[in-house]
């Protein structure tokens, strides 16, 4: 046993080095957002001629685009194919994940076009083949960074690449092994390049910000301040009423029960760091490990319902900023597009903002100038993205467990009333069995 823990507490105290890293990063562009809205606002011309260095970041994002997508899709087409064979779990799991995501989706729309935010900021549109007035240094700089590759041809053959794979069976899976390694390459230098977000974010909110004032700022507290709102409504209403209907649970006393894992979510902004523990509390709830061990990894990669919230919410914002609003019909078709991509948006920093600009030059390639103002402020919203995301996760593991009869309902009332609480040793314990679910899980959901 005592070996146990001390395997345990080495096993905390690796991720713990990375997280300090990532808190860097965090506090880096929170400053970087408030310094750039300062000097955009004290001296404005000199906010607009930091514009390339939100540009040369964008680009960068740009270049990842299609590696981040294909590899994703095609290992997404194979993760769901793997848990459909779990039978009536699976199944069910992925049904309610496409559903929940598909309306988390559409009331990011609904919100969005209600507030309007970004409306009145008239930002420039991004167009690739107008030259900037910028010196030789900069044009030679930023021409350094490749050229995007068209998303929708991208998807296609991602699509297309993973149902081969799933038709070619055990032949096919050294090919979706080295995807699944080039996957890890591409979010290695996607992670890389969210080290430099805190100049892209500075270069951005000092140029928009030196150009339209104050009003800059208004328009992305509202943005923020409308997200924060709509996932906290999204959680006690849409998956609270769910829970209570079904389940007969109440959502507070879920959430009372998780709070140690909220702590630790808000602390890392990624959903992804409670992952073992969430298999740990909610077989002690009173789920069946199968129900679990199904409906935890596979959610971690197709319930992202804090995720899809944030894209449509982003990118009307982006829209109404550029001064051109996407009408229905494009609204329609992004929402489709963000049902797939979003699947590939998870748990690893900087791929939900590839996502975003993925949809937005796959409808409006103009768009993308737009961006570097949801930089700055994407941090900001990443800890409502996990906390929603994680509570979805909680939420459909109860769900499922009730609807295929998977669930002690005494053992549920025991755990929530605080007659028999969570115990941390037993977790250590039982930490080497849930090692290969989080490592499975990180395979299907190495993708905020």
């Amino acid at each position: 046993m005592a070996s146990q823990r001390g395997e345990s507490l080495d096993s905390v105290k690796t991720p713990r080095k990375g997280l300090d890293k990532s808190h860097y990063l965090y506090i880096a562009v929170i400053a970087a957002v408030i310094l750039g809205a300062v000097v955009g606002l004290l001296f404005p011309e000199v906010g607009k001629s930091l514009k390339p260095l939100g540009d040369g970041f964008i680009k960068l994002i740009k270049m990842m685009i299609a590696p981040v997508i294909f590899c994703t899709i095609v290992l997404g087409i194979g993760s769901i194919a793997k848990a459909a064979t779990v039978g009536k779990v699976g199944g069910l799991a992925l049904g309610y994940f496409i559903v929940m995501s598909t309306f988390a989706l559409a009331i990011g729309l609904v919100v969005g076009n209600l507030i309007h935010p970004g409306e009145g900021l008239q930002l420039t549109p991004y167009d690739p083949n107008k030259k900037a007035a910028t010196d030789s240094t900069v044009d030679f700089l930023l021409g350094i960074i490749p050229g995007d590759i068209p998303v929708l041809p991208t998807l296609l053959a991602a699509i297309l690449v993973g149902f081969a794979l799933q038709k070619m069976g055990p032949q096919g899976a050294p090919i979706l092994k080295a995807i699944g390694h080039g996957q890890a390459l591409v979010f290695r230098i996607l992670i890389m390049i969210m080290w430099l977000a805190p100049v892209g974010a500075f270069g951005a909110i000092a140029a928009v910000v030196g150009a339209t004032g104050f009003q800059a700022i208004v328009s992305m507290f509202t943005l923020m301040l409308a997200f924060y709102i709509t996932c906290a409504l999204f959680i006690v209403v849409i998956l609270g009423g769910l829970l209570q209907v079904v389940s007969g649970i109440n959502i507070f006393k879920l959430m009372k029960y998780l709070g140690r894992e909220y702590l630790l979510i808000f602390s890392t902004s990624s959903s992804e760091a409670a992952l073992p523990r969430l298999i740990a509390k909610m077989e002690h709830l009173g789920v069946s490990k199968p129900v679990v061990g199904v409906t935890v990894p596979t959610g971690y990669s197709f319930n992202l319902d804090g995720t899809a919230i944030y894209l449509t919410m982003a990118s009307l914002f982006v829209a109404n900023a550029m001064g051109t609003p996407l009408d229905l019909g494009a609204q329609i078709s992004l929402l489709v597009f963000m049902i797939i991509a979003s699947k590939g948006a998870a748990g690893v920093t900087g791929a939900g903002l590839a996502t975003l600009a993925a949809g937005l030059q796959a409808h409006k390639p103009e768009l993308l100038g737009g961006v570097g103002m949801i930089v700055g402020i994407d941090r900001f919203m990443s800890e409502a993205r996990a906390l929603t995301n994680f509570t979805g996760n909680a939420v459909a593991t109860v769900l499922i467990g009730t609807w295929v009869k998977e669930i002690d309902g005494d053992q549920v009332d025991r755990v929530l009333s605080g007659a028999e609480p969570f115990d941390e040793a037993t977790m250590i314990a039982h930490h080497g069995d849930m090692a290969p679910k989080e490592e499975g899980a990180k395979t299907v959901a190495a993708t905020a």
